[in-house]
């Protein structure tokens, strides 16, 4: 459950489910649903909180009820979300820049799928360790087989934005090389843009 909020008032909601595993168990793929109970919770979450920008709200579910086990004070992952039509990174800039926000709150559209290549290929070579699966995996989406297949690509769109064949081709080299390299992958990239204690330590002096 993402939202965005401007002290307090619900700008855009959006609610996705997890169709397709990363690494370490990632959503590599989602699904937009339209989840009215846990769109609810987040709006009075954020009202009570005069909240202002983004949250995400993760949960289990059972017929769109949901049962929370964590919440972030950002938003993330906006692919599926602009798909549905939620454009949260816009919306986020134009609440940063007192630009005029939507009167009514944005709720992506249910039904769209997404994905990413990249992450479910890293996700099918650290579970089996085989080249299969990495070709198959790869293949499925090239080829735009089965669910996963027909999803839209939204971090390497290679017709659309043609160099994003680099980093996919890049890390397919490594996993057809070695598949155990899936884990080293992941987590190379997660200290990338992990905060380091170092960096807190210096904001707080």
């Amino acid at each position: 459950m993402q939202a965005l909020f401007n002290d307090g008032r619900l700008v855009a909601a959006h609610t996705s489910v997890q169709i397709g595993a990363g690494a370490g168990g990632s959503a590599a793929a989602r699904l937009s649903v339209d989840h009215p109970e846990a769109r609810e919770h987040a709006t009075r979450i954020g009202a009570e909180l005069g909240w202002h920008g983004g949250l995400t709200l993760d949960y289990f579910h059972v017929d769109g009820h949901p049962q929370f086990i964590e919440c972030n004070p950002r938003t993330v992952e906006p692919g599926n979300a602009a798909a549905a039509g939620v454009d949260l990174p816009a919306l986020t800039i134009a609440l940063s820049s007192g630009a005029p926000l939507p009167a009514q709150p944005v709720i992506g559209r249910p039904g769209v799928r997404t994905r990413s290549a990249l992450a479910l290929t890293l996700g099918a070579a650290e579970r089996e360790r085989t080249r299969s699966s990495v070709v198959r995996t790869l293949a499925s989406c090239a080829l735009a087989h089965g669910e996963l297949g027909h999803a839209a690509e939204v971090l390497t769109p290679i017709r659309r934005d043609p160099p994003s064949v680099i980093p996919i081709s890049v890390v397919a080299v490594q996993l057809l090389l070695r598949p155990s390299n899936a884990s080293r992958i992941a987590s190379a990239a997660v200290g990338d843009y992990s905060i380091a204690p170092e960096a807190i330590a210096h904001v707080r002096t």
